[in-house]
C-alpha cells in the first residue's frame, strides 16, 4: 500500500508555502497579501535588507540544549514571534482567523485579530481558550471604536495593538485592479478565479463567515454589502492625533502596543501617552512606498528607547534567521504576517502550524551555529557589524 502524503511533507521554507498559497487562493485575495503600495519598492526592500545582516559563527560551545522561549506583552511565549493582524484573513481560507488563532494558541505564540477580520471577536473567542490580542483602527465613529474596545475586553483580550499608519489608504494598485472586496464582487473575472480554485470554494462554502464580522451588524447602519462598502470607505480618519491616542490609552487598561512607528520622535510620543511597547512597521510596504525598511531603522529606535519601551518589529520576516537578526539588534520580538498567511492559504490551520514549525526549527539550528543556548542571550555579539 502506498501512504498518502501531505502536500506539506516537502515544504521546507516559508517560500514553499507561498508557492502553494499562490496556487490555492484566488488571485484577488492572494495579491491582497503579496503586494505593496505604488512601485512596491519598500515592500520588496523590507525582505532584501535582512540579507545585509550577517551572523558571527562560533564553534566549540555546548549547544545540545537550546531554548527559544521568551516574553511578549508580559506573557511567556514559545518563541518571540506573534501573528500580526491581517485584514481579510478569513478570505484566504474559510474560518481563517479561527484556524490561525487555534494554531498560534497550540504553539504558544500570540495571535492578533484585525479590526477588519472576517471572523468576529466573538467568533474567535468562542473557538479558543487563551486570550488573543486585538488590533484596533481608531475609526471616525468614536462610539463604534469604543464599542470595539468593550467587545475585546469582554472576550478576554488583555493586549491591544493600535495601528497608526493608516490615516488614508496607500496606493494599492493590485487591489484596485482586482476589485477587492469582502464579500467579493461577482464579475466574470471573479467567477473564473473561483472556478479555478475549487478547494478554496469548498472551504469557503463550509464557513458562515464571509464579510467583516466585527462591523456588519455592529456599526451604525451597516447591514448589507453596499452599506458596508460605504462605511469602510468613510471611516479612515485623517484627523487622528496623539490626543485621540491618549483617549484610547484612557479607555484601555490592559497592555498597549502602538504599531506603525518608524521615527524616534514618534517613539517618544508613544511613550508619553503610556504605551508599553511599539511595533516598528511600515505596514508591510503597503502604505508609504519609499519609507525606510524596518530592519534598517531598528538600531536607531532601540537606542532611543533606552529599555524604557519594548520594541517589536515586522516587515520582511520570512525565516527563523530573520527573527534572530531582529532579536540580535535589540528587538523584544517580531510580528509575522505574510509568513503565516501563506501557510493558511496553502493548508488552513495545518499550514499555519507548519509555518511556525519552520521558523522555530530555523531558530534552533541557527542558535546552535551561533554558539547560543538561549534566545535571551542573543545580542549584537552574534552579528558581524561594519
Amino acid at each position: 500500500m502506498f501512504a498518502i502524503r501531505s502536500p506539506l511533507d516537502k515544504v521546507c521554507t516559508i517560500e514553499d508555502l507561498q508557492v502553494l498559497a499562490r496556487k490555492r487562493v484566488p488571485k484577488m485575495f492572494y495579491e491582497y497579501v503579496d503586494s505593496g503600495s505604488w512601485t512596491e519598492g519598500t515592500y520588496q526592500q523590507n525582505e532584501q535588507d535582512f540579507k545585509k545582516v550577517f551572523f558571527r559563527q562560533r564553534v566549540g560551545i555546548d549547544v545540545s540544549q537550546r531554548n527559544t522561549s521568551s516574553f511578549m506583552a508580559q506573557t511567556k511565549v514559545t518563541m518571540p514571534v506573534a501573528l500580526a493582524p491581517v485584514g481579510l484573513t478569513g478570505m484566504q481560507y474559510g474560518d481563517g482567523e479561527i484556524l490561525a488563532a487555534q494554531a498560534a494558541e497550540a504553539f504558544g505564540v500570540p495571535f492578533t485579530l484585525s479590526s477588519l477580520s472576517i471572523c468576529s471577536i466573538e467568533d474567535v473567542a468562542e473557538q479558543t481558550e487563551q486570550p488573543f490580542w486585538f488590533q484596533l483602527y481608531v475609526f471616525k465613529d468614536r462610539e463604534f471604536t469604543q464599542q470595539l474596545l468593550k467587545r475585546a475586553k469582554l472576550a478576554g483580550c488583555k493586549t491591544l495593538v493600535v495601528t497608526l499608519d493608516l490615516p488614508v489608504m496607500g496606493q494599492r494598485h493590485k487591489d484596485v485592479k482586482n476589485q477587492l472586496s469582502a464579500p467579493p464582487k461577482v464579475s466574470i473575472s471573479s467567477l473564473i478565479q473561483f472556478l479555478n480554485h475549487p478547494r478554496w470554494c469548498f472551504n469557503m462554502m463550509r464557513s458562515s463567515h464571509r464579510t467583516f464580522g466585527n462591523i456588519v451588524g455592529h456599526a451604525r447602519g451597516v447591514n448589507s454589502l453596499s452599506s458596508l462598502a460605504k462605511w469602510t470607505s468613510e471611516q479612515l480618519d485623517a484627523t487622528l492625533t496623539w490626543k485621540d491616542l491618549q483617549w484610547v490609552r484612557d479607555e484601555w487598561d490592559g497592555f498597549l502596543i502602538l504599531k506603525g512607528i518608524l521615527d524616534v520622535e514618534d517613539l517618544y510620543q508613544a511613550a508619553s501617552i503610556g504605551a508599553q511597547a511599539v511595533v516598528i512597521s511600515n505596514h508591510g510596504g503597503r502604505q508609504l512606498d519609499g519609507a525606510p525598511t524596518t530592519i534598517s531603522v531598528l538600531p536607531e529606535i532601540i537606542s532611543a528607547a533606552n529599555n524604557q519601551t519594548d520594541i517589536y518589529m515586522d516587515g520582511g520576516v520570512r525565516s527563523g534567521q530573520d527573527v534572530l537578526k531582529a532579536i540580535a539588534l535589540g528587538a523584544k520580538g517580531v510580528f509575522i504576517g505574510r509568513a503565516f498567511i501563506y501557510g493558511l492559504g496553502a493548508a488552513g490551520g495545518a499550514g499555519v502550524t507548519h509555518a511556525l514549525e519552520i521558523i522555530h526549527k530555523e531558530m534552533l539550528t541557527t542558535m546552535a551555529l551561533l554558539g547560543e543556548s538561549k534566545v535571551s542571550g542573543i545580542g549584537l555579539h552574534n552579528l558581524r557589524l561594519p
